[in-house]
């Protein structure tokens, strides 16, 4: 792997380690932090379960695709050749539901949903996966692996339904849930429970039920249950042993140790190192249509833009649950606007820094420990306060390198403001216009003071201020912007 290249030019948070570190992560399956070590030198494998698109996406759905494309950045930046799998649930039982519900055919709830959640991503920078495949595009996959498993005893059928055994795999079920089988409740994934050997056992595939959608197998027409889904893709892309399994803490148990039971009995080696986000909750209380508490990106976006969510999303480490409130987004969005404020005046006044800026190596640090977000972040705002003494001082060369670490950090975290992904791809346009409109006030403002006439210019200012415009008189010239709800 090539190395990381770092840089002591900035400050360094006396609680973070400067010696260069290899990346470790939280491993859910041994429960301890562990040195990533890739199956394959230089590359890197990752399947993180997607959406099950029967509604829009809310924030914690949005949390999930910030934090895996955190991971994913971070991979890339580390030099990794990485395959970024997330799936698509596009065949299951809340789906059909909502079907149900509303009338409209169960394909077309999980398309427009599903283009609804690729939009929320984009809005808030993630970069796309690798791949991103749909359950109902995988059934012979899924047939292939239920054959392995009834082959090898650990599966069976009745009555058009597939079951897998969990007493075949008793010594290992639970590893991943830390559970023991003993105390597990009965599983409530099929209506027809009585027919399993074992109340526990969970269903591979469900038979067909009138008015759904159904696929021909050996053991009769049905669908597939969700855990087969996962499993089939994740090692049609990866392979049957792969490095990096993520989702959501509320996965772990049944979904994940139902992936893993599946396919380790059939004789995968599946996923390495397994990484699950903590969960989200709002103002103290889970998300719940009943209560009228979802957020989702359409809320957050009337109070805040999309790069100041994917800041607050991101910020928090990954492992850890947040609570949402309105005072926390403005908050992190007022964080955010103090790093933007230094870029802005840096490039004005201190020129564009050199590309290709390198990486500070308490950031690089910070990152490589579990993917130590916050910590990174903490060395973002002191390298900002340093550029700011620098500009306050008139030391443009310390400005200059300052703004080149600020930039590159940002850009490994998706957040430079500079960058082609956050400006708008209309309003390079729009500012030409309204750079030009508010050039010749500015223009007619200055004359003013020049006259002495401040009466005028305070008028001109009060009325672009009006109108949205914030002005700031600085020793290079009046400069301008867009005032932020």
């Amino acid at each position: 792997m090539p190395p990381l290249r770092r840089s002591a030019v900035v400050p360094r948070a006396s609680s973070i380690s400067l010696e260069p570190v290899s990346l470790h992560l939280y491993d859910t399956g041994t429960r301890t932090i562990r040195e990533f070590v890739p199956l394959e030198p230089g590359r890197a494998g990752m399947y993180v379960c997607g959406a099950t698109p029967q509604a829009a996406p809310h924030i914690g759905h949005l949390r999930s695709g910030v934090i895996y494309d955190l991971v994913y950045r971070w991979l890339l930046r580390s030099g990794y050749d990485v395959t970024f799998a997330r799936n698509i649930t596009d065949i299951d039982d809340k789906i059909l539901a909502v079907a149900a519900d509303t009338g409209v055919p169960w394909f077309a709830v999980a398309e427009a949903n599903q283009r609804t959640f690729g939009r929320g991503y984009d809005v808030l920078g993630c970069l796309p996966p690798t791949i991103e495949p749909r359950a109902t595009g995988h059934v012979p996959e899924m047939i292939t692996l239920m054959r392995r498993l009834i082959d090898a005893g650990h599966a069976y059928s009745v009555d058009n339904d597939v079951y897998f055994d969990v007493k075949s795999w008793a010594d290992r079920y639970g590893e991943l849930s830390n559970q023991k089988l003993d105390n597990m409740m009965d599983g409530r994934d099929t209506a027809g429970a009585d027919l399993k050997r074992d109340s526990r056992d969970f269903a591979l595939w469900k038979g067909v039920k009138p008015g759904e959608p159904s696929w021909e197998t050996p053991w009769g027409p049905g669908r597939p249950g969700w855990h087969l889904e996962c499993s089939a893709m994740a090692t049609k892309y990866l392979g049957e042993a792969f490095d990096i399994h993520g989702g959501g803490m509320d996965l772990i148990f049944p979904h994940h140790e139902n992936e893993a039971a599946q396919s380790q009995a059939a004789g995968d080696g599946f996923a390495s190192y397994w990484m699950h986000n903590g969960l989200l909750t709002v103002n103290g209380d889970k998300m719940s249509k009943s209560i009228g508490n979802v957020v989702q990106l359409t809320d957050l976006l009337e109070k805040a833009r999309p790069v100041e969510v994917r800041y607050y999303l991101g910020a928090v480490h990954y492992r850890s649950n947040i609570d949402y409130t309105d005072a926390a987004l403005a908050e992190a969005a007022a964080a955010y606007q103090r790093i933007e404020g230094f870029i802005t005046r840096a490039a004005e006044v201190a020129g564009s820094p050199v590309t290709g800026a390198e990486l500070p190596e308490a950031f690089v640090a910070a990152m490589d420990d579990d993917l130590g977000v916050p910590q990174a972040l903490a060395i973002v705002h002191e390298t900002v306060r340093a550029g700011n003494n620098a500009l306050a001082a008139g030391e443009h060369d310390q400005a200059r390198d300052a703004l080149g670490s600020v930039r590159a950090m940002l850009d490994v975290l998706g957040l430079d403001p500079l960058s082609a992904q956050w400006r708008d791809k209309g309003g390079d346009d729009l500012r030409s216009v309204v750079d030009a409109l508010v050039a010749v006030t500015l223009e007619q403002r200055q004359a003013a003071r020049a006259r002495k006439d401040y009466a005028a210019a305070d008028a001109i200012r009060d009325g672009l201020s009006a109108a949205g415009i914030v002005v700031e008189d600085t020793a290079h010239g009046p400069r301008w912007e867009l005032r932020r709800a």
